[in-house]
């Protein structure tokens, strides 16, 4: 009986090692991705091929860890992360299919913003120009109380038509996909925002949204890819994109 319980006890943790290899992040394409012309835009070890929006580079509130990119809130300064920010890519997109794994922390904000002009002579934040896709603690931030300031949802514009958004402390995949202007929001597997840019009816809803003062706001046709410092931890990995 002493024996089989040593067994069980070691089956058990070989399994649970198996399952936590099978969770950590690989951050590689596959042979066929690659042949799509996927890209990385993280390779699980650095953050090469970011920079704080206006330039400068990547500041040491971004760190890596085991396979994701985090945040540290270790340090305030007003509402974001003292040498931390909102970062995006070195290069723009314009169609684009974007696929990332986030988690968030409890009570947890952040986003992913896209579109984004880069041009601190005019504007000084990624999203006065960017849309952002949500990224939200539904049951413990404040935000979650208000329509389309929900997890998923092009924020304060479109809700999402159904939430599968999973608690802090699991891994969330999010796909972004804008081709010519119809734009489609993914969240774990389902299509939960669907709309079209730039047409008159965007701009109608726009225009009756908190960015109705933003000139640039959901304007541009090419920019960058940003990942919000909103003065809470979150996570990032499998970070790809697809030109298309």
């Amino acid at each position: 009986m002493y024996k089989l319980l040593i067994v069980a006890i070691i089956s058990a943790t070989v399994l649970s090692c198996s399952s936590a290899k099978k969770t950590m992040a690989e951050n590689k394409l596959t042979a066929q991705e690659k042949s799509d012309g996927w890209k990385l835009l993280f390779d699980g070890k650095t953050t090469k091929g970011w920079h704080k929006y206006g330039g400068s580079p990547v500041g040491f509130a971004w760190k890596v860890k085991d396979g994701y990119l985090y945040l540290d809130t270790t340090v305030k300064e007003n509402w974001q992360i003292k040498d931390g920010g909102d970062i995006v890519t070195d290069e723009e997109y314009e169609n684009f299919h974007l696929v990332l794994e986030w988690n968030i922390a409890k009570n947890g904000n952040s986003g992913v913003i896209f579109y984004i002009n880069e041009d601190k002579s005019k504007y000084n934040w990624p999203w006065e120009t960017g849309p952002e896709m949500q990224m939200l603690d539904n049951n413990g931030h404040p935000d979650a109380k208000i329509i389309k300031h929900r997890a998923g949802d092009l924020y304060d514009l479109i809700s999402v038509y159904k939430e599968n958004v999973r608690p802090p402390g699991e891994w969330n995949r999010a796909e972004i996909k804008c081709v010519d202007g119809k734009l489609d929001l993914y969240l774990n597997g389902e299509n939960v925002v669907s709309t079209t840019m730039w047409d008159a009816a965007w701009k109608k809803m726009v225009a009756g949204s908190k960015f109705k003062n933003m000139s640039g706001f959901g304007t541009y046709k090419k920019g960058r890819i940003g990942l919000q410092d909103h003065g809470n931890e979150v996570q990032f990995r499998n970070i790809k994109i697809k030109r298309l």
